[in-house]
């Protein structure tokens, strides 16, 4: 597994784009080797939504997985704006409703789906 840091620089230089691709190869890395060396500290100097998004992603896994959740993940803050992952208007309500408290705590909303992998 990838250091968090790698996957970390990868959303950041696909955030406008295509950064779902480095995520869910990230969850599936996770879920796969549960390697919790690999989640070391990461560097917060980045994107603020990366950031909450994995440390967020992490603790979801973490508790998924009974796994004791890093102490670095309660430092991240939440957003100054919330943000609505899936972009569509018509699905906010719903990613209210939906989102695991990991991520509504730092005003991430996403779809009950947001973590499945067909």
């Amino acid at each position: 597994m990838k250091s968090l840091q790698t996957y970390q620089r990868e959303m950041d230089a696909h955030l406008a784009d295509h950064w779902e691709i480095p995520f869910k190869q990230f969850v599936d890395d996770f879920r796969r080797e549960r390697d919790l060396s690999a989640l070391a500290l990461p560097d917060f100097r980045g994107n603020p939504r990366v950031a909450a998004l994995m440390a967020s992603t992490i603790e979801y896994l973490c508790r998924e997985q009974g796994l004791a959740n890093p102490d670095w993940t309660w430092q991240v803050p939440a957003l100054e704006r919330p943000w609505f992952v899936s972009g569509f208007e018509s699905l906010k309500a719903l990613a209210i409703a939906e989102s695991p408290v990991q991520y509504r705590r730092r005003l991430i909303f996403v779809l009950s789906n947001f973590l499945e992998r067909v």
